[in-house]
């Protein structure tokens, strides 16, 4: 697809939270992109489509795109943000069709349909990337930017929690204890979180977890904590929760030089919620300054220690434009399946390590968690 000038057509499967939330207006923002084509069937989620995107096609099911894969109203690019117990199929069959793909997290319930599916993409010679969006939060940005720039000296312990109160449950197939929906906060929120250690530090070679089922009714884990060593030392500890009352700092990261302690979430989720959109005009992802880390040594930040560090802009629709320019010929994945897989090896030994209370060590480190 080297050299198309015209706006690549996006067929985007599902429009629940995910696709109305986070991908239709993020790849309505895109310069190259445009929103053609959303798969639903339930007449009040096009309502809702229509209405902000007044040109989109409608069509029932996945199967109407691939029909028309070869005709002149093909598609350019299909996006998966339907339920996970349908990432593989899905983006099977696309892939089949000859349509590069972007999956939402998780692309599957286990690394090997993962790396199933990047063979797949490689055979075909198409484009298949994982949307990893918190790899985008400003706080993460931060953060990657001061280890690069030595700022925390040799980083020894990551923590890193994504926390949230919600003490009743919502239904819906995430809080199913169904092991085919891939449902839990495990995988989930426990996507992000390793995603972004696996970034920040390299492979992992042990994992311990603990998981919890803690609200009356839940059939599956809204509790859970993960402890990673990766295998140039540094150690992960990494919780996701649906039911922690006080909330603690995001980031909490100590170095052999100084720590960075960052409280609340990256804005950019909350702002697609509530309707604003990225543009041209900026401000995208910015956050006031009494919301920024704080770095130093030896106090806490609470009662003054260190200096604030401003927190870089969120930047949610540099996803969408690499993926544009991959799609083209123009620019690397910027999420790679096997990247994924790597954190699902991560995911796959924490249920293990919960389960039977045990450390697990994971195989010889490959080069893909690295990649």
């Amino acid at each position: 697809m080297t050299g198309i000038t015209t706006p690549l057509r996006v067929g985007l499967v599902g429009y629940g939270l995910a696709g109305s939330v986070f991908h239709a207006p993020l790849i309505a923002a895109t310069e190259g992109l445009v929103l053609d084509t959303v798969v639903t069937s339930n007449e009040e989620r096009r309502a809702q489509a229509r209405a902000e995107f007044p040109d989109v096609t409608f069509a029932a099911s996945p199967d109407e795109l691939w029909a028309r894969a070869d005709g002149p109203d093909a598609l350019d690019l299909i996006v998966i943000a339907s339920p996970n117990r349908t990432h593989v199929p899905i983006a099977t069959a696309a892939l089949k069709a000859g349509l590069p793909v972007v999956v939402d997290k998780p692309i599957a319930g286990t690394a090997a349909e993962a790396r199933e599916l990047a063979a797949l993409a490689e055979e075909r010679g198409l484009l298949l990337s994982v949307f990893q969006n918190r790899r985008w939060d400003n706080d993460f940005l931060t953060l990657a930017r001061l280890i690069a720039d030595g700022e925390l000296g040799d980083v020894q312990r990551f923590e890193s929690r994504f926390e949230r109160w919600r003490p009743q449950l919502k239904g819906g197939w995430r809080e199913s204890g169904d092991p085919q929906e891939i449902g839990g906060l495990l995988y989930d929120l426990g996507s992000h979180v390793v995603d972004q250690a696996l970034m920040l530090f390299g492979p992992a070679v042990q994992v311990y977890a603990e998981t919890d089922a803690r609200r009356p009714g839940s059939a599956t884990d809204d509790d859970t904590f993960l402890a990673i060593t990766h295998a140039n030392g540094v150690r992960s500890h990494l919780y996701v929760s649906a039911t922690t009352a006080q909330l603690g700092p995001r980031f909490r990261v100590l170095g052999s030089k100084a720590g960075y302690v960052k409280h609340g979430l990256d804005p950019q989720e909350a702002a697609l919620r509530d309707g604003h959109r990225p543009s041209a005009d900026g401000g995208w992802g910015e956050e006031p300054e009494e919301l920024w880390g704080r770095i130093g040594s030896g106090e806490s930040p609470l009662t003054g220690g260190g200096a604030p560090v401003r927190t870089l802009p969120g930047d949610y629709p540099a996803y969408y434009a690499a993926v544009a320019d991959a799609v083209r010929g123009k620019g690397d994945n910027p999420v790679t399946a096997l990247q994924a897989a790597a954190a699902l090896d991560v995911l796959e030994a924490a249920r293990r390590s919960a389960r039977e209370g045990v450390t697990v060590t994971l195989p010889t480190v490959s080069e893909e968690q690295t990649a």
